[in-house]
């Protein structure tokens, strides 16, 4: 497609995720690239919409009914349009853009959309209400992990970020920021240019469109110092499954100074239960900042074989260790370098089956400006120049180690080459050239297999070989990169497919499952995974018969009693979906189980529990009691308002048992 016949894309003055207009145009050629290649045809065709499970469909109706007068008409919608997938900067947030099942299979029934925290509780309170599952989403582009797509079908879909994207404070002095949902890292960096703080760095992942809030709860990385993106969180404002609202850390204390200074606050630090977690809605997030170093330089190392990569880990921990290596630093293999051109993988080989190693070979040689080799290392050094240049020595002595080890000189390199876009982004500048190598099939969807390690060089090996052989085995290219921490290292496998071929989708899927298996049986675990892949990896923790799973079970049954939020979510299902087939597994497995359990209050404490909720409304405090039950009947909720009263405890018809009424209007 002609790059002027490429529609508008959204700029971050238009929208709250739109694109800078710095990067306007590699955004407009990265949409211009998909569409060249793209072969998947729009369906028009309007769709019913996906009822949850244990609803039915005349009170789920009439729930949304209350949720929109609640509100606002504009502020929920149903989801019985026709699903577009769309592109990186126009992503959906009812299903996953980059889907690896059926479109349908994973889909919400509704979004909405809350303007406040306040909001949020009565959303939760609606799903209490009704036993509606929701699903929260910041921004949605976690692509490769599911984007915004919900694990249960026919959840609501809370998007968050679509109202809630208001950079709360950046603190010049303390180097901090507090943030809401939809505040992406474009966003952040481009508000930080504005108000002049040059003395003041963001850290980014490789594309900077995803929100700081929900990037840094999945436990994301950057490449800065500071790319360790959850080791840099400082204070949460949650909203926990019941509707109640806390703050942790310092942000506990009403009148506290030290919010975004002091993470641990005082007692039992609760901040890691909301990460990777359905046990709560994250409102409010604060983060550290990264001074300005003083200086910075990037470097390219190239290592010409497939066998360098031991001998090169292994040189690579004591540097990384001693922050002679500073930054979260990226070994990435030849096949993956090609891709970055965008051309898809016809370009190249019209075969089926993985490329061969010469034909490879003799791409890279063609096509990009490193000569021959297999693995790439980038990195960056930090502050004033003697300082950078005393490090760099000494790198340079490690990896000339290595046999044919040639570090490339970036004045020979062309400002198009991807060496840029990594100086931009390990200086926290956030960029846009990572999607091109998603073109290398039509319709390009990718997911990924990302197992942690120590950086030893047997260790990497063996990934590499179980990555490799299983790829092998089911005919894909794959593309892994080496993302090196202080005492750690994540292995990255992207598997690119095309999501308009079932087959293309299976292979990619199965290819996946077999990898997680084998890296298991080895000891290795995923740190971070796609929604269908959840329940594989949440069973290969298996310690002492699966004793955190059941620790984390009895933590989401006391917070979520409902289990309204987020259900399935890393694997942790709540009471009234356990044990009915909603566990995906295996390639054979449906998203949806058997239903789910009627009365969910039998399967918690005789005695009941009660919890305040305090709501800010209309600058009142309305106080609400949660009365939580275990009797042979379920959670109805009664409208009684009597008059001059705020809404409180009522009675069902029929039941001498208290019950909450739950109109939060």
């Amino acid at each position: 497609m002609s790059s002027k016949q490429v529609p508008a894309i959204p700029t971050l003055e238009e929208k709250h995720s739109g694109i800078p207009s710095r990067l306007y145009e590699k955004a407009h050629l990265a949409k211009s690239l998909i569409l060249d290649i793209q072969t998947k045809q729009q369906n028009d065709r309007k769709r019913g919409v996906a009822i949850p499970a244990g609803v039915e469909k005349n009170t789920f109706f009439r729930a949304i009914d209350e949720l929109s007068e609640q509100l606002g008409k504009e502020n929920v919608e149903l989801n019985d349009q026709p699903l577009k997938d769309g592109w990186y900067m126009e992503h959906p947030n009812t299903h996953d853009a980059m889907h690896v099942l059926d479109e349908e299979e994973l889909v919400a029934s509704a979004v909405v959309y809350p303007g406040s925290t306040e909001e949020v509780q009565k959303i939760v309170l609606w799903a209490n209400k009704y036993k509606v599952p929701i699903f929260p989403i910041s921004i949605g582009r976690n692509l490769g992990y599911g984007g915004a797509a919900p694990r249960v079908r026919g959840s609501v879909v809370i998007d968050l970020g679509r109202r809630m994207n208001k950079i709360l404070d950046i603190n010049p002095v303390d180097h901090t920021c507090l943030v809401e949902p939809g505040v992406t890292f474009y966003a952040l960096y481009e508000e930080i240019q504005r108000r002049g703080y040059k003395h003041l760095w963001i850290d980014c992942p490789d594309l900077g469109g995803g929100s700081v809030l929900g990037n840094t709860l999945d436990r994301g990385i950057g490449y800065t110092v500071y790319g360790d993106h959850w080791a840099c969180h400082s204070g949460l404002e949650v909203v926990l499954p019941t509707g109640e609202l806390i703050r942790t850390g310092m942000g506990a204390m009403a009148n506290s100074s030290s919010w975004q200074i002091f993470p641990y606050g005082y007692g039992p630090m609760a901040d890691g239960l909301f990460s990777q977690s359905n046990y709560g809605i994250v409102t409010k997030l604060g983060m550290t900042l990264m001074p300005n170093p003083g200086g910075y330089e990037s470097y390219l190392y190239t290592f010409p074989n497939e066998l360098d990569l031991a001998p090169l880990v292994d040189i690579i921990r004591p540097l990384r260790i001693g922050n002679i290596l500073e930054n979260v630093a990226q070994l990435r293999h030849v096949v993956q370098a090609i891709a970055y051109s965008g051309k898809p993988r016809n370009s190249y080989f019209k075969g089926e089956g993985q490329m061969s190693d010469e034909l490879v070979r003799e791409i890279a040689r063609k096509e990009l400006n490193y000569g021959e080799f297999t693995w790439l290392y980038y990195g960056m050094s930090y502050g004033p120049k003697e300082i950078r240049q005393y490090k760099l020595d000494i790198i340079h002595k490690e990896f000339s180690k290595i046999p044919g080890a040639r570090r490339i000189d970036p004045a020979t390199l062309p400002k198009t080459d991807y060496f840029w876009s990594r100086d931009n982004i390990a200086a926290g500048i956030p960029d846009f050239e990572e999607l091109r190598w998603v073109n290398w099939y039509p319709n390009g969807g990718h997911i990924a297999f990302s197992p942690v390690s120590p950086v030893r060089g047997a260790d990497a090996t063996e990934l590499w070989r179980i990555a490799r052989s299983r790829a092998a085995e089911f005919g894909h290219d794959i593309f892994p990169a080496f993302c090196v921490g202080l005492r750690e290292m994540h292995l990255i496998v992207e598997c690119v497919f095309d999501r308009d071929d079932p087959d293309s989708r299976k292979k990619a899927l199965a290819c996946m499952r077999a990898m997680i298996d084998e890296a298991a049986s080895k000891g290795y675990g995923e740190y971070r995974t796609h929604l269908v892949l959840m329940d594989q990896i949440a069973k290969t923790y298996d310690f002492n018969d699966h004793a955190l799973m059941k620790f984390n079970e009895r933590i989401k049954d006391t917070l979520d009693p409902n289990g309204i939020l987020a259900p399935g979510k890393s694997g942790v299902w709540p009471a009234r979906y356990r044990g009915r087939g909603w566990e995906m597994s295996g390639l054979g497995d449906q998203s949806e189980g058997s239903g789910v359990a009627r009365d969910s209050a039998t399967r918690f404490s005789k005695y009941y529990r009660q919890r305040q909720i305090k709501i800010a409304q209309d600058s009142n405090i309305i106080e609400r009691y949660i009365i939580l039950y275990q009797q042979q009947c379920s959670f109805n909720w009664k409208k009684q308002t009597p008059a001059g009263r705020c809404p409180g405890v009522g009675h069902e018809s029929g039941s001498s048992w208290p019950i909450l009424y739950a109109d939060s209007r």
